[in-house]
């Protein structure tokens, strides 16, 4: 998958790294931040995409569709396609320019709602991967476990520059019998959970 990377997926990337770090840098307000992974990150959520049973791909934070881009790769790969939930409207027409300028829509659903109201219905789920404000990490977590399918993989950003935040949460999950979980320190710590 990363030796065939299309251009416009690269140039975009390239284009939204940037941007990235332009709002570290310039004082933007935190919800308005992209506030996206890192290409190791992206990597790894990628090739595990790639290798999950049949099922939904879904993503719980768009943000401008940095990661979701290496979603697509997977997806590519695998002839699926990413439902990928934002509710920020600066950031819906962020992404929306992304699917559009790399020529990905075929294989993303943009859903421009609240993850949470959604979730529930989602059945089937194989692979999710969790980025959004982190208040929110456990009620999605809650959803999602139920409904995703033996061998599913959950990834949820930020555990370990967040850890307090998400204390709570990862003490439930790591005595949770429906998951095997670990941290995988990668960046700001990426918590992995296997459906059982």
């Amino acid at each position: 998958m990363f030796h065939k990377i299309p251009p416009l997926i690269i140039e975009r990337m390239n284009e939204l790294i940037k941007l990235d770090a332009r709002d570290h840098e310039d004082g933007t307000p935190l919800l308005q931040r992209l506030r996206q992974i890192s290409p190791e990150s992206g990597k790894f959520i990628s090739l595990l995409a790639a290798t999950v049973p049949e099922g939904e791909l879904i993503e719980i934070g768009t943000s401008a569709g940095y990661s979701t881009l290496w979603l697509v790769l997977a997806c590519k790969e695998t002839g699926k396609r990413v439902k990928t939930f934002e509710m920020l409207p600066e950031k819906i027409k962020l992404a929306r320019e992304t699917f559009k300028n790399t020529k990905v829509e075929p294989y993303v659903e943009l859903i421009e709602e609240d993850a949470r109201q959604c979730l529930k219905q989602l059945k089937n789920i194989s692979f999710c991967f969790l980025d959004a404000e982190k208040e929110y990490y456990e009620e999605c977590y809650s959803h999602v476990i139920p409904n995703m399918v033996k061998g599913g993989i959950l990834v949820a950003d930020n555990v370990i520059s967040h850890q307090d935040d998400l204390q709570t949460m990862l003490d439930k999950v790591f005595v949770d019998k429906r998951v095997d979980a670990l941290i995988v320190p990668i960046d700001s710590g990426l918590l992995l959970c296997r459906k059982l």
